[in-house]
């Protein structure tokens, strides 16, 4: 039997500094994930995927994508990019290849600047990271006063829109603008489609 990387995983949920809910696993969909990622429940991702529907952090902020849940894609349900987390504002985190031969690293592409930023952490680093308090720094300039309760209401595949959006000077402060629930696919969409519009893509 294979040593699972799940342990490791376990502990830092259990000592995280904000809530994690562990989003039950379905073995099915979960095999399926792991046989179309090629990886084994031995490396942090094929854990996760394994043992889990995916990781809701932070009261919600942050979703990462396991084997698939109600509201959640699975990991290999992304077509192009290994997209592995969302955020509710709409960001994506993606596992990619900086350039051909490199060791992939997780990216981030954020509503505040619609483009895709090298974060320089393999998938395990990362989700230590974000297990381990970092999202409180790597966020504080999209939350606003009170967002725990607001972002905990908010439905899985829900994400919170935000008029004007952050990408604006006027969007600025997330405590000044109107904001309201949509579908995070829809929202992923409407970051996608401005960052072609301006050229960041």
């Amino acid at each position: 039997m294979e040593q699972s990387a799940w342990a490791e995983i376990s502990a830092l949920v259990a000592a995280a500094p904000y809530p994690v809910e562990v989003l039950a696993a379905d073995p099915e969909r979960a095999a399926a994930c792991l046989t179309a990622l090629e990886v084994t429940t031995r490396s942090w991702l094929g854990a996760v995927v394994a043992n889990s529907g995916g990781l809701v952090i932070d009261h919600g902020w942050l979703r990462v994508l396991g084997g698939g849940h109600d509201g959640l894609p699975d990991v290999a349900a992304e077509v192009g990019r290994l997209v592995v987390a969302f955020d509710v504002m709409g960001g994506q985190f993606a596992w990619l290849q900086a350039e051909p031969g490199a060791r992939p690293t997780v990216h981030y592409f954020g509503p505040e600047d619609l483009a895709w930023q090298d974060l320089e952490l393999g998938y395990g680093d990362w989700l230590e990271a974000m297990l381990a308090g970092s999202l409180t720094g790597f966020y504080e300039g999209l939350r606003w006063p009170g967002w725990e309760s607001e972002v905990a209401s908010v439905a899985l595949d829900q994400g919170i829109s935000a008029l004007p959006p952050p990408w604006t000077r006027e969007g600025k402060d997330l405590a000044a603008v109107s904001r309201k629930p949509i579908r995070l696919a829809e929202l992923v969409s409407v970051h996608q489609d401005a960052a072609r519009q301006l050229g960041f893509l």
